[in-house]
């Protein structure tokens, strides 16, 4: 039965401090002895409240700024750099307008203009990068715009109280224009980069319920749940609704209808991070030969279930999506066109090798070479198995420099293939003949 809420005397000290923090205004600065001192408690609960504050998005603590109270981001705005990471970027000093640290910033705006002509440019939600114009300062922040300061100087307590009074950062940073713009520019391309990539929260419904059992629950229970649901795999959770572990047809297979699923259930399963890549999902998954991974937060406490179908589904998609062209094994191989081989049976890539490809001595990097390699083999398996794979291991031999602006080809040969792994030969050719060689072994990502 569900309760109803805890009274406030019989909250814990943390819960207090929890809540303590979420009643803070957004922008307000909190400190470890502040909180102590006021809520009666040791600096050391404390200080574990707020670190649970900042994991949970509730507080953001950031060098030369400290903890401040912020609003919980989304995750469609995740990919946008905030006002608080450009201070950090930037190496750069706030002045005010701390309750904005985290808002987003879709575009900057180079102050290198006459005032009436920068206001066509500046709306709500960019950043204005500008020297010691105190009018510019101004001018951005009543557009809605936060202001970056470069050179090291400073503005005047009217401009800070504004940035105060609105919301919006004030920063300053002691390098020049073109530097910061530079630094915030790379910054923002990382992040296009990542927005490519496809975490599993991208793709599970924590909304959907997940079949559980739970400890004390029977054989009989997990026979009835299977039959009523049609699954074979349950997370087994305990009286905190944390995974402990899963409970499975094989598991029960055997055992007396009232033996308790702690004594049949595997200990200590998978289970998986919402954020990390749904590539490594399908591969666990694949590797461990189990239909349905868990997903936990940092106590392990389920926040949702992946099945193999949804990730190899999210898989494939994501493997038709458009690449950004900007990760380093996408720029290297980004001259190399693919080219029937043999009757259209085979193919091999070929390319030019270019002046940034090259090493210490002049000649190809050997890190270019198994780049270039690689990334032949995995278009090869795409072509051929209709998969994606993980690489096992592979053994890579240099027979001898490759000289720059020379022309090569690539040619996969595949030794051997499951459905499971898949075994190739990698030959790279300049005019002179084979010049680097490799033997790879990938695991397979089954699709079925």
């Amino acid at each position: 039965m569900g309760s109803a809420g805890k009274a406030p005397e019989a909250q814990t000290k943390h819960e207090r401090l929890m809540d303590y923090i979420r009643q803070l205004e957004i922008g307000t600065k909190l400190s470890v002895r502040t909180m102590a001192d006021e809520l009666e408690v040791s600096e050391g609960t404390a200080y574990k409240a707020i670190k649970e504050a900042e994991s949970t998005g509730l507080v953001s603590t950031k060098e030369r700024i400290g903890t401040v109270r912020i609003q919980r981001r989304s995750r469609e705005t995740m990919d946008r750099l905030t006002f608080g990471e450009v201070v950090d970027i930037v190496q750069g000093e706030l002045y005010g307008g701390a309750s904005g640290l985290e808002k987003t910033l879709h575009k900057f705006v180079i102050g290198a203009m006459e005032l009436e002509a920068m206001v066509r440019y500046i709306d709500a939600g960019s950043l204005l990068i500008v020297g010691n114009r105190q009018g510019a300062h101004r001018c951005a922040l009543e557009q809605g715009a936060g202001v970056l300061i470069t050179g090291g100087f400073g503005t005047n307590d009217d401009i800070k109280r504004l940035a105060d009074e609105l919301g919006l950062p004030i920063i300053s940073s002691k390098h020049d224009t073109f530097t910061v713009a530079s630094m915030i520019n790379r910054a923002m391309f990382d992040r296009l980069i990542r927005q490519k990539i496809m975490l599993v929260e991208d793709i599970v419904t924590y909304s959907r319920p997940v079949e559980t059992m739970r400890l004390g629950e029977t054989k009989g229970d997990y026979v009835h749940l299977a039959s009523r649901v049609g699954g074979t795999r349950f997370p087994v959770l305990d009286e905190r609704g944390r995974v402990v572990g899963m409970m499975t047809a094989k598991d029960a297979e055997g055992a007396d209808e009232n033996q308790p699923v702690e004594k049949l259930m595997t200990r200590s399963p998978i289970t998986a991070a919402p954020n990390i890549p749904i590539a490594s999902a399908a591969h666990t998954m694949a590797a461990e030969g189990i239909d349905l991974l868990p997903i936990v937060d940092k106590n392990r406490k389920l926040l949702a279930a992946i099945s193999r179908s949804e990730a190899l589904e999210a898989m494939r998609y994501a493997g038709k999506q458009k690449e950004s062209g900007e990760t380093f094994d996408e720029l290297i191989s980004a001259g190399f066109e693919k080219k029937a081989f043999e009757g259209g049976e085979s193919f091999q890539y070929a390319g030019r090798i270019t002046p940034q490809m090259s090493g210490t001595f002049g000649t190809i990097s050997e890190g270019v070479l198994v780049t270039l390699m690689t990334q032949a083999a995995r278009g090869f398996i795409r072509e051929l198995g209709k998969r994606d794979y993980v690489i096992e291991s592979m053994t890579t031999y240099f027979v001898r420099p490759i000289q720059l602006e020379s022309e090569v080809v690539i040619q996969p040969t595949l030794l051997e293939m499951s459905r499971k792994s898949a075994k190739l030969e990698i030959e790279l050719k300049d005019p002179g003949g084979v010049a680097a060689k490799a033997l790879l072994a990938a695991q397979l990502i089954d699709p079925y």
